[in-house]
């Protein structure tokens, strides 16, 4: 029976950084004795609560267990309180899939090879793909200079060129990926500002 004297956790979400999600919630404070949580998950084709590896823990965060980092799942998940025998009520999330609700960080970028008119980058995606994937890159950058003007190309492929530059100046550059999923589009974080200077001829 839940107890009317112990809260239930509060602030409970989802946190997904390049599918990796995790459960995590705010701490229940009590006067006495140390809270821990349990946490459940089911799935949309199979509604029943199962167990996971986070029972009686005392951390405020729970990994997805690996059967459930599904990328096109619905997932849903519930976490109570229990201090000794005294269990709180239950908070449940709403239904996620990661491929609509996950956060993507920025494309690697592998290595960059200056000419005198050109920077080549190599990259890879903020995840590992999985056989199909799609996705896009686009590249911002701008000459180094008082007056920035930024330009922006597209490319899907992972190695690609900024061409007609200058020779002997620096350009700085930006990359953000766009994932094309099976629910739409889901648009990376931007990269921090890389800046390489481009060959003499």
């Amino acid at each position: 029976e839940p107890s009317p004297h112990l809260p239930a956790p509060e602030n409970v979400e989802i946190f997904s950084y390049n599918f990796h999600s995790f459960l995590r919630w705010s701490p229940v404070p009590v006067e006495t004795g140390s809270v821990l949580y349990t946490v459940h998950y089911k799935t949309g084709a199979f509604p029943v609560w199962n167990e996971t590896k986070c029972t009686r823990i005392p951390q405020t965060q729970c990994e997805f267990p690996q059967e459930i980092q599904k990328r096109r799942w619905t997932i849903s998940l519930r976490v109570r309180a229990e201090l000794g025998q005294v269990p709180s009520g239950w908070v449940e999330t709403e239904p996620f899939v990661a491929e609509k609700h996950t956060t993507l960080g920025p494309p690697k970028v592998n290595r960059v090879n200056a000419s005198s008119d050109s920077l080549l980058l190599s990259v890879t995606p903020p995840f590992t793909p999985e056989p199909g994937d799609r996705f896009r890159y686009r590249v911002f950058y701008w000459e180094n200079t008082t007056s920035t003007t930024k330009k922006e190309e597209e490319t899907n492929k992972t190695l690609f060129q900024i061409g007609k530059l200058k020779e002997s100046t620096l350009y700085c550059f930006s990359l953000r990926v766009e994932f094309k999923g099976a629910f739409g589009d889901l648009l990376g974080q931007q990269s921090a500002p890389q800046c390489h200077r481009t060959a003499v001829t």
